[in-house]
C-alpha cells in the first residue's frame, strides 16, 4: 500500500465485501453463536456459576470466621485485663497483708522487749531490795553486837558488886515475861 497510489477497482471491491454484511454469513453466525451459547450453557456456564457461588460462599465463611476470631481476641483481651486487674488486686492485698504482718512483728518485738526490760527491772529492784535488807540486817547485827559491847564493858564497869547484878537480871527477867 503505497500512498499517493491509487488501489485498483478489485481490490476496493474485495475490501467491501469484507465491511458489508452478507446475509448468509449473518446466519451462519447467529447459528454458530447460538451454538457456542447452547454449549456454554449446559457445560460451561454451571461449573463457572458453581464456582463462583462456591468462591462467594467460602468468602463469607472467611468473614464470619474473621469475625468471629475478632470477637474472641478482644473477648480475650477483657479476660486478659481481668486477669490482670485481679493479680494486681491479689498483689495489693498480699503487700497489705505483709505490711500488716511486718507491723505486727515489730510490735510483738516491741512489746517482748518491753516485758523483758520490766522483768529485769523488777528484777533488779528485788536484787537492790534483797540486798539492801540484807545490808540492814547486817547493820543491826553490827550496832547489836556492838551495843552488847559497850553494854557489857559498862556493866562490868558499874556492876561491880554482884548484889547489883542479881537486881539488874531479875529486872530484866520480869521485862521479859511481861513482853
Amino acid at each position: 500500500m503505497c500512498r499517493g497510489l491509487p488501489l485498483p477497482q478489485t481490490f476496493k471491491s474485495k475490501i467491501m465485501d469484507l465491511v458489508t454484511p452478507n446475509p448468509g454469513t449473518i446466519f451462519w453466525m447467529v447459528i454458530i453463536f447460538g451454538i457456542v451459547l447452547f454449549v456454554l450453557g449446559k457445560f460451561a456456564w454451571r461449573p463457572i456459576l458453581n464456582l463462583l457461588k462456591e468462591r462467594e460462599s467460602s468468602i463469607a465463611e472467611a468473614l464470619r470466621s474473621a469475625d468471629k476470631a475478632r470477637e474472641e481476641v478482644a473477648g480475650l483481651k477483657a479476660d486478659n485485663e481481668k486477669i490482670i486487674r485481679k493479680a494486681r488486686h491479689e498483689k495489693e492485698a498480699i503487700l497489705r497483708e505483709a505490711k500488716e504482718i511486718g507491723e505486727k512483728i515489730v510490735a510483738e518485738a516491741k512489746e517482748k522487749a518491753q516485758a523483758e526490760t520490766q522483768k529485769q527491772i523488777e528484777l533488779a529492784r528485788r536484787q537492790i531490795e534483797s540486798e539492801k535488807a540484807a545490808a540492814i540486817n547486817e547493820v543491826k547485827k553490827q550496832v547489836v553486837n556492838l551495843s552488847v559491847s559497850i553494854a557489857e564493858k559498862l556493866i562490868r564497869k558499874e556492876l561491880a558488886a554482884k548484889e547489883e547484878q542479881e537486881n539488874i537480871v531479875k529486872g530484866l527477867l520480869d521485862d521479859l515475861t511481861l513482853n
